[in-house]
């Protein structure tokens, strides 16, 4: 299983929010950029980052994003708020590897199944969900279908992967929900990452021993120094 260290931008800060709530932010680095040394270690293969601005529908950090990306020896995967094709091509021009869409794949689905297939084994569709139900906007609203309606969707239109969240957990490093993260694996035929909640390295071996998660997000237990980046990769081998 491979870990996927997260970068959340908002307003230019390194930042994590509790279960998706911009209220209860906590801000961990002014210069993001910065990060990208720290996470570039060995056994780590792709850095996750989210555009946390432009997921509450506000202007994008563009400039930021293109810095970070160009500063990564890895392969970085964009989300946040990538609703439109102007946007995506937007991302793919600042040089991200894989784009990350949550929303557009239930407000736009047609535009989705485009982009699988306009970028083959370069979209990811994100599966946020509240008590199985998918999130929206900013994780402010009711998707109104289940995340396995939308994972097995997501594969039909060939998604390079699922990245599940649990926005409950997202943030409050008490664990993931690994009975729901699997429950949407088996029911698909493409990767899934997992992402919310992880804590501990215990968290990352019961994600591990699954034998079917494909990856894991790491972002506030990285923050809080509740384990290095190094322990993580080795517990998920």
């Amino acid at each position: 299983m491979k870990v996927f260290p997260s970068i959340d931008l908002l307003g230019g800060k390194a930042v994590r929010l509790e279960e998706g709530r911009r209220e209860r932010v906590t801000v961990f680095h002014d210069h993001p950029v910065e990060l990208v040394a720290e996470f570039a270690r060995d056994g780590i293969e792709r850095l996750h980052l989210v555009d946390l601005d432009g997921a509450f529908g506000e202007a994008r950090q563009a400039a930021l994003i293109a810095e970070i990306v160009k500063a990564s020896p890895l392969p970085v995967q964009v989300g946040g708020g990538i609703r439109d094709r102007a946007t995506l091509e937007t991302v793919f021009g600042l040089g991200a590897a894989f784009a990350v869409l949550g929303t557009a794949a239930i407000r736009s689905p047609k535009f989705v199944e485009e982009a699988c297939s306009a970028y083959p084994g370069k979209v990811i569709v994100a599966v946020d969900a509240r008590h199985g139900i998918v999130s929206v906007d900013g994780w402010t609203e009711d998707g109104g279908i289940t995340a396995i309606e939308l994972g097995r969707r997501a594969e039909g239109w060939h998604a390079a992967a699922l990245l599940y969240t649990d926005v409950d957990r997202d943030g409050m490093v008490g664990g993931p929900n690994v009975d729901a993260t699997v429950a949407l694996a088996r029911s698909v035929d493409c990767p899934v990452i997992a992402s919310g909640g992880v804590g501990s390295l215990d968290d990352l071996r019961r994600l591990r021993d699954t034998k079917i998660i494909s990856a894991v997000v790491v972002g506030r237990a990285l923050y809080d120094h509740r384990f290095s980046l190094a322990d993580a990769v080795k517990a998920s081998l």
